[in-house]
């Protein structure tokens, strides 16, 4: 699995945190930071960061994000408007359990800042750890597992017939817009040496060329 960890600007000084709590509780997975961090000379809010975790999720450059905002409900929202992304929202180790065994999904968003108290980075880290304790998609509770599986299945194929194609949806953004978020090299350039999906890595050419 190679997970990407990014978060609004708005939270850069957790950056080293989210990464660094990723990394001892993935051990087996490629773990990428994309940010964002405080010497990073561009600003990006949640809802540009949110779209440039599609793209990543899109281009088939990572598996699954680990991002957030001040709250982690407006990153979790933006997120889900981006077509084939599933972001849960995981303040607790419990949310975070119940959403990689239940909903499997390819995104999580964590509040970096709301009830972020002197327990802030315990919080983090047990969240974090919950997150990977078993691989995802597992069901919960255990003796329901199946139907679980099933109506998650079943979500993510309603969801793909109510969403829009990728292409069409990044060529509806507007182009100021896009040149900010492919002013973020280390995404970009990601996604152009690692991204599985050639269509999403083709348009990404054109756009730069255009």
């Amino acid at each position: 699995m190679r997970i990407g960890v990014i978060q609004a600007s708005s939270q850069a000084g957790k950056n080293g945190l989210l990464a660094g709590s990723v990394r001892r509780h993935a051990p087996d997975a490629e773990v990428v930071n994309f940010g964002c961090t405080a010497d990073e000379p561009e600003r990006y809010t949640y809802v540009e960061i949110a779209l440039l975790s599609g793209l990543l999720l899109a281009s088939g450059s990572v598996d699954l994000i680990v991002t957030g905002c001040s709250s982690g409900q407006g990153m979790m929202l933006a997120c889900n408007s981006f077509p084939g992304v599933l972001c849960g929202y995981a303040p607790t180790p419990r949310d975070a359990y119940l959403f990689a065994q239940i909903n499997n999904g390819n995104a999580v968003s964590l509040p970096l800042g709301e009830g972020y108290t002197w327990a802030g980075p315990e919080n983090l880290d047990d969240t974090v750890r919950a997150l990977f304790s078993e691989p995802f998609g597992g069901g919960y509770p255990k003796e329901e597992a199946a139907r679980k599986l099933k109506d998650t299945l079943l979500l993510k194929e309603i969801r793909a017939k109510s969403q829009t194609g990728v292409l069409p949806f990044l060529d509806s953004l507007d182009p100021l817009l896009l040149d900010h978020l492919l002013a973020k090299r280390d995404v970009v350039g990601d996604i152009l040496s690692n991204g599985r999906c050639a269509p999403v890595a083709a348009w990404l050419r054109r756009r730069e060329n255009a």
